[in-house]
C-alpha cells in the first residue's frame, strides 16, 4: 500500500489503498475553507480523475468538531471593506469546484460528521455518496450575516420536500442527520464510532459493499414531521406574507420561526427567497451557481454583509444594524439589483451535454 501525501498543512492530499483522501486540516477553525485549500482540492480532483490508482475519493475533516464550518468569513469581512476582489475570485474558484464535485465521475464520499456549514456543504453535499453521523449538524447560515446561500446551496434547498428548504434558508435552521437525509443533503447514516473502519473498508471493497456493512437506518427527521405548517407558511413569494402566515398559524414552532426570520438581514432574506424560487426552475447546478455568483458579488457591495460579519463574528455583539432595517423597506428594485449580469466577470459555467 502506497501513501503519497501532498498539499499545504491546511489541506492534506493523500493517495492510499485505492483511495484519494482529502483531509481538511484547520481544526482550530473547524476546517474553514480558504482560497488555497479550494485550489488544492480542485487540482487533486482533476489529477485523480484519470488516475487508475484512485478508485474512490474520500473527504474528511481533521479534529473533533466537524467537517467544515464554511468559508473564512473574517477574511471576507476585511476584503469586502477593501473592494472585495479577493473574495470574488475565491468564490469563482469555489463554485467551479462545487460544480466539479457534482459532476465527478468517480465515487466521491463525503463524511459529513459534526459541523457542516455553508462552504462545507458545498464541498460535501454535491458528492455522490454523502454520509452523516449522530454528530452531524448541517446548515446554511448565510442570511444571519447579511449573505445569501451559495456554493450550490440554493440548488439543494430548492429541491427539498415542499418548502423545507425555504424554511432552512430564511431561519438558518440546523439539520440533524435525519433531517439532512430527508431533505436530500445526505444519503447514508453511519455512527461516528464506525467511520474510521468504514473508510478503511473502502480500500478493499466497493462503496456499496462498505455501506451495506456499516450504514444503519436513518434517524427520524423532526423537521420533516413539521412539514404541514412549513409548507402552508412558506408557499408564497412574498417575505412579508411568509412572516404573517408564520405568526398567524397558531403553531408555537411557526411563531419562533417568524422571530428567527425577522432577526436576519431583511435584504438577504428577500434575495434568498428570490434565489430559491429561481433555482427551483433552473435546469442544472451550473445555471444555479452562475446566478449565485452574481448574487454573492452583489452582496460584497451591500451594507449588510460587512455589518453582519462584524456583529456575529468580528466584534460579536450579536446586534447587527441592518439597512434597510425592515422587510417592508426592501423593494423589488433592490432585490432585482442582486441578479444583474456581471458582463466579463460572469462565472460562465455550462452544463455538460448528454452523451449520445
Amino acid at each position: 500500500m502506497t501513501d503519497t501525501g501532498t498539499g499545504s498543512p491546511d489541506v492534506l492530499i493523500r493517495k492510499t489503498g485505492g483511495l484519494g483522501r482529502i483531509i481538511l486540516n484547520r481544526p482550530k477553525a473547524i476546517n474553514a475553507l480558504n482560497h488555497a485549500m479550494v485550489r488544492q482540492i480542485a487540482a487533486a480532483l482533476a489529477e485523480w480523475s484519470d488516475d487508475e490508482d484512485v478508485r474512490v475519493v474520500v473527504l474528511t475533516g481533521a479534529g473533533e468538531r466537524g467537517l467544515c464550518a464554511g468559508g473564512d468569513i473574517v477574511s471576507i469581512y476585511h476584503d469586502a471593506k477593501e473592494g472585495g476582489t479577493g473574495s470574488r475570485e475565491f468564490w469563482r474558484d469555489e463554485y467551479i469546484l462545487n460544480a466539479a464535485i457534482a459532476r465527478y465521475r468517480k465515487p466521491y464520499v463525503a463524511i459529513m460528521d459534526g459541523i457542516v456549514m455553508g462552504g462545507g456543504v458545498g464541498v460535501s453535499a454535491h458528492g455522490s455518496v454523502r454520509v452523516v453521523t449522530e454528530r452531524s449538524m448541517i446548515g446554511m447560515p448565510e442570511t444571519g450575516i447579511g449573505f445569501v446561500p451559495d456554493v450550490g446551496g440554493t440548488y439543494l434547498l430548492a429541491r427539498t420536500p415542499g418548502e423545507l428548504g425555504t424554511h432552512i434558508a430564511l431561519t438558518t435552521a440546523r439539520l440533524s442527520a435525519g433531517d439532512a437525509i430527508a431533505c436530500g443533503f445526505a444519503d447514508h447514516f453511519v455512527p461516528s464510532a464506525k467511520i474510521d473502519d468504514f473508510i478503511e473498508k473502502l480500500s478493499t471493497v466497493s462503496v456499496d459493499e462498505a455501506l451495506t456493512i456499516f450504514s444503519e437506518p436513518a434517524p427520524v427527521s423532526d423537521l420533516l414531521a413539521q412539514r404541514s405548517w412549513i409548507d402552508a407558511a412558506y408557499s408564497t413569494d412574498s417575505l412579508a406574507d411568509i412572516v404573517s402566515r408564520l405568526r398567524g398559524s397558531g403553531v408555537p414552532e411557526a411563531k419562533k420561526a417568524a422571530e428567527q426570520v425577522l432577526s436576519k438581514s431583511p435584504t438577504a432574506c428577500a434575495v434568498a427567497l428570490r434565489s430559491l424560487r429561481r433555482a427551483r426552475a433552473a435546469g442544472s447546478i451550473e445555471e444555479v451557481l452562475n446566478e449565485e455568483f452574481r448574487v454573492s458579488v452583489a452582496c460584497l457591495r451591500s451594507h449588510d454583509l460587512v455589518e453582519g460579519i462584524r456583529a456575529q463574528v468580528v466584534e460579536k455583539d450579536r446586534n447587527p444594524q441592518w439597512s434597510p432595517a425592515t422587510i417592508e423597506e426592501v423593494d423589488s428594485d433592490r432585490v432585482d439589483s442582486f441578479f444583474e449580469p456581471l458582463g466579463a466577470l460572469e462565472l460562465g459555467l455550462t452544463a455538460p451535454q448528454p452523451q449520445h
